[in-house]
């Protein structure tokens, strides 16, 4: 398995451009899972994804709200936050159909497995010493293709 390192937030940044970049025109429909443990990264990989596709201002965490939904000129992106949610049937009583307009940036995954079935890449966060490091997977033939254009090249799996 390769790992990219991520010495530090500038790092994670550059890192999310080059995903952000790398994304289809039309983004509707794509699920990106953002895993790992608490403090690893997933919202500062979220919200540097979120500045590089043309939001200006404050990117909250959506512990709370569950969903931080944004319109964008590439279309809505929805940063979702699964901690708090006991599985699919939960999420789907929460409204997860309404959300397939637009690509879904979703944190803690593995609360609803089921999920990985439909999405399209896996970026998996850890710690690394004082930095961070990540692994990048895709999980559909449009997640590949889209990875294929980051440049990142051996650093990624299928």
């Amino acid at each position: 398995m390769d790992v990219i390192r991520l010495p530090d937030v500038a790092a994670t940044e550059a890192l999310a451009s080059r995903l952000a970049k790398s994304l289809p025109m039309e983004t509707a429909g794509w699920i990106v899972l953002l895993q790992g443990d608490l403090g690893a990264g997933k919202s500062t990989l979220a919200r540097a994804m979120l500045r590089e596709m043309g939001h200006d201002g404050p990117v909250p965490s959506p512990t709370y709200t569950l969903v931080e939904p944004y319109e964008l000129e590439i279309g809505n992106i929805y940063h979702i936050d699964l901690y708090r949610i006991s599985g699919l049937v939960e999420l789907e009583h929460l409204g997860w159909h309404d959300l397939r307009d637009g690509l879904a940036l979703v944190e803690w995954p593995e609360r609803a497995p089921e999920l990985r079935e439909h999405a399209d890449l896996q970026i998996a966060l850890d710690y690394d010493g004082s930095g961070r490091a990540a692994v990048l997977q895709s999980l559909s033939d449009r997640g590949a293709a889209m990875l294929s254009g980051t440049g990142l090249g051996r650093l990624i799996r299928r």
